[in-house]
């Protein structure tokens, strides 16, 4: 396993070449990640010169219809899935208002889906306004201490009548990394389908979602270095089998049965420069020249091994400071480098306090109601975020730990 070359990374995003961001430091990337510079390149072309409707025979307009095309590919092949198993929309969170409109035309009355109470409100108020509907709705509850989700306690809520189990493969508050192969075995044991929202584990490195086994794997493309687009992957069984939600003319294309309105071409477009990207990484670190998969999977363990080791330090700083909670495991090897803070003061104000350090983080609820509930934390309080991925370098995270020690 190589060692990530963090000055190597850094250089092909522009932000940290950045004058105005010069002595600050983004722990904020569970929001929103800065651009690699692949993308933008395509951004700009496309923009620049490929600014037509696509897929004409005129030479711009072909060329833009490729290189949507080319996204799509590339990403799916990277994500261990067919191509057009590959949808992008505007968001995740309108994707998923998508599925579960088709799903709504789907079940009948009396049928479940199961969704759990660690989820950020995208994969979760969509599938609980269903019970309108008629569809049952089943709660599967995290321990209110860890804030995990047992298995175990899936179990108990599967039968013949559930349909879909929804679950984050890790909590944007909690961070623990959800065993979603064995999950996904148990829900398929009983005819379930299974829908994963990916969006804050894959911005630390892209999962083989074929590998991984769920039906739906959701991730925001603006949290992996990329363009501000949903991407959503529907494993072919399930997609056929749903309602179309496009036009009807569309329904025979398997990516265009979810994209009910005009997709951003330019952005979708610019997404094949986060291929290009975990290209890169793979070529400077002498990675593997074979299938897109394995080379993405060589990307994704060198992001996570540089995180991991920047992230026990900062676990191990904040786990037993006094009038401090920190929400989730303290194993930097189970949860992704998203570390939340409970305090005794509002968090939106101590996050304020860290911008006098030069520090770029968050304080609030993150859209995580529920868990934050179901933990003991007052949402109003608010709970202080900071996030980082392999971009982060060590000088980056001292100046958190100075920051921190300041501030709290």
């Amino acid at each position: 396993m190589s060692t990530l070359d963090i000055n190597f990374v850094r250089s092909q995003f522009p932000a940290f070449s950045e004058p105005s961001l010069q002595g600050q430091a983004l722990f904020e990337n569970a929001g929103g990640s800065y651009t690699c510079k692949p993308v933008l390149d395509r951004l700009t072309r496309y923009y620049t010169q490929r600014k037509v409707q696509p897929y004409a025979p005129y030479e711009a307009s072909r060329l833009a219809g490729e290189e949507m095309d080319e996204a799509r590919a590339r990403m799916a092949a990277i994500l261990g899935v067919e191509t057009d198993e590959l949808s992008f929309g505007p968001s995740t969170t309108q994707n998923t208002y998508v599925l579960a409109q088709a799903f709504r035309q789907w079940m009948q009355p009396g049928e479940a889906i199961i969704v759990t109470n660690q989820d950020h409100e995208a994969n979760s108020g969509p599938w609980r306004r269903l019970a309108d509907e008629g569809i049952e709705i089943r709660e599967w509850q995290i321990d209110p201490d860890t804030g995990s989700l047992n298995p175990m306690d899936l179990e108990n809520l599967l039968d013949e009548n559930v349909r879909l189990v929804c679950f984050p493969h890790c909590s944007n508050v909690i961070g623990e990394i959800n065993p979603v192969t064995e999950i996904t075995a148990i829900a398929h044991a009983v005819g379930a389908f299974v829908c994963v929202d990916g969006v804050s584990y894959a911005p630390h490195g892209f999962p083989n979602v074929g590998d991984l086994g769920p039906d739906i794997y959701l991730f925001s493309a603006y949290k992996t270095y990329g363009p501000h687009q949903g991407c959503m992957v529907i494993r072919r069984t399930l997609g056929e089998m749903l309602p179309n939600q496009g036009h009807y003319f569309n329904g025979d294309v398997l990516y265009q049965r979810f994209t009910p309105a005009g997709p951003d071409h330019a952005q979708i477009a610019a997404s094949a420069g986060m291929a290009d990207y975990i290209d890169l990484l793979c070529d400077h670190h002498s990675g593997p020249t074979g299938e897109a998969a394995e080379r993405g999977s060589f990307a994704h363990d060198l992001m996570r091994s540089h995180e991991v080791a920047l992230l026990q330090p900062v676990l191990d700083a904040v786990k037993d400071r006094n009038a401090v909670r920190l929400i989730g495991t303290s194993d930097a090897s189970r949860r992704a480098p998203t570390v939340t803070l409970a305090l005794n003061r509002n968090a939106e104000a101590v996050a304020a306090d860290l911008t006098g350090y030069g520090i770029m983080a968050g304080g609030g609820d993150f859209y995580a109601v529920r868990p934050l509930t179901a933990m003991g934390v007052d949402p109003d309080q608010g709970v202080l975020r900071v996030s980082f991925t392999h971009y982060t370098s060590q000088q980056e995270i001292d100046q958190l730990l100075n920051a921190l020690d300041d501030v709290l």
